[in-house]
């Protein structure tokens, strides 16, 4: 006979798994699945390997803006394919640790691809499965595209996993994706292009800010079109022929590689969520605010699976992921809280952002001061070499609360962070300034930026 499960999570990234452990430490009896390895995207195909591979680039730019200020940074290279061994070192052991936590908490672990066949049932692989509840925590995949070759792209996952870095590298959108990858291969060696359909890349981020970062990307030797879109991408001899248009004017690129970096859509379409009677769309499951289906009250959703106010970050995802179980456990209403929840593109230097933008704020009719600090010649800044960096801090006059911070310079992905701390605590500009932070540290800046 199928056993009937308490829960089943499909979706073994860190939200699933999250879900998985708290229910399962209720006494609950749940089964978790996936198609891949256990880890999900942020521990092996995103956030952590990406991180990593930018520390060698951070290392590259560090030395070089350090040159002829006591370091020679002559002959400093990245050598790719050490540096992807000491990415391997971190991912390759992830599946099998999450898999063996979770049979620790008596979580049962399954493998295959899942698909329902009603509203309480699904397959796996065939074999079918039932459960009084259902969390759907899928993650996202790479927004399909439609130009003519665009079947010879790579995604994320697959540059994340490159051998060898090659000489020339072309990036399909303006997002975090393309501006991180083109960071780090820039101080690999390796030309790059990022080919934006916008005036303005990043468009969730300050413009001021997003500027000056375009403007760093430049110094590296990053190429930005912006206002042009892909015509088609044709293999050749030499590699890839990209035709690009721009007002009507067509040109040609001769690159290596082709890299997604388009946005991503939530991984839902081969789930059948149509026969559990689940609406859904690109942008996730459609959930009440407690991130339970409208549909189908068995099921829930949880981070990219999920169409919620939420940005699209792994920390977002395991917090519903928790709400979620906590109200299936507890059968209560809860909301997740996403105030004062930053986020970081990892460029060098990076660029962060928590709380409102500037016309946001000014939309909702908020009495505002803005206190911009060009922080380049700060001596943060000037220590590390850094000539381009800045602040822009958002205030409520009429409550002296942050309502927004936006960032772009070294270490500022640390200090955003107590930045998203005051604006969920709601504290004031005076209570942040009467705190006294270590000298000489980044975060005793902020006082002269509020």
């Amino acid at each position: 006979m199928t056993q009937t499960y308490d829960l089943i999570v499909v979706g073994a990234g860190m939200a699933g798994v999250a879900a998985a452990n708290k229910c399962a430490a209720q006494g609950w009896s749940v089964a978790i699945v996936d198609s891949l390895p256990y880890g999900g995207t942020c521990a092996l195909r995103g956030c952590d390997p990406k991180k990593i591979l930018r520390r060698g680039a951070e290392v590259i730019d560090s030395a070089r803006l350090m040159h002829g200020k006591g370091i020679d940074s002559d002959g400093l290279a990245i050598s790719w394919s050490d540096l992807m061994k000491h990415k391997h070192g971190f991912t390759d052991p992830v599946p099998q640790s999450m898999e063996d936590g979770l049979g620790d908490s008596g979580v049962t672990t399954l493998h295959g691809r899942a698909r329902f066949t009603g509203p309480r049932t699904l397959e796996i692989d065939g074999v079918a499965h039932e459960a009084e509840r259902f969390l759907v925590a899928t993650g996202a995949q790479p927004r399909p595209l439609d130009f003519p070759g665009h079947e010879h792209l790579i995604d994320s996952s697959d540059f994340l996993d490159l051998a060898q870095l090659p000489g020339r590298i072309l990036f399909v959108g303006g997002g975090f994706i393309s501006f991180e990858f083109a960071h780090i291969v820039a101080r690999a060696g390796t030309s790059a292009v990022v080919v934006d359909r916008g005036e303005r890349p990043l468009k969730s981020f300050d413009p001021d800010l997003v500027e000056l970062m375009v403007e760093r990307s430049t110094q590296v030797g990053i190429d930005l079109r912006r206002r042009t879109s892909i015509v088609q991408v044709q293999p050749n001899d030499k590699g890839y022929q990209v035709t690009i248009e721009r007002d009507g004017d067509q040109e040609t690129i001769q690159t290596d590689l082709v890299v997604h970096g388009a946005g991503r859509v939530a991984e839902l379409a081969d789930l059948g969520l149509d026969a559990a009677g689940v609406e859904w769309g690109e942008r996730g499951i459609q959930v009440a605010a407690h991130l339970q289906s409208t549909t189908n009250p068995a099921v829930w959703a949880a981070g990219d699976s999920a169409d919620t106010a939420g940005m699209p970050l792994t920390p977002v995802a395991v917090s519903e992921a928790k709400v979620a179980a906590s109200n299936m456990l507890k059968q209560t209403t809860t909301a997740p809280d996403y105030a004062g929840i930053p986020t970081a593109v990892f460029t060098i230097p990076e660029l962060t952002r928590v709380g409102m933008l500037e016309a946001e704020a000014r939309d909702q009719g908020i009495d505002l001061a803005v206190r911009y600090s060009d922080t380049s010649g700060w001596y943060s800044s000037y220590r590390v070499g850094e000539t381009t960096s800045a602040a822009k801090i958002l205030i409520d006059r009429s409550t002296d609360q942050v309502v927004g911070a936006h960032l772009f310079g070294p270490e500022y992905g640390e200090l955003v962070n107590t930045l998203g701390l005051a604006i969920k605590l709601g504290l004031t500009t005076r209570q942040l300034k009467s705190a006294t932070a270590a000298y000489p540290t980044v975060g005793s800046d902020l006082g002269s930026m509020l």
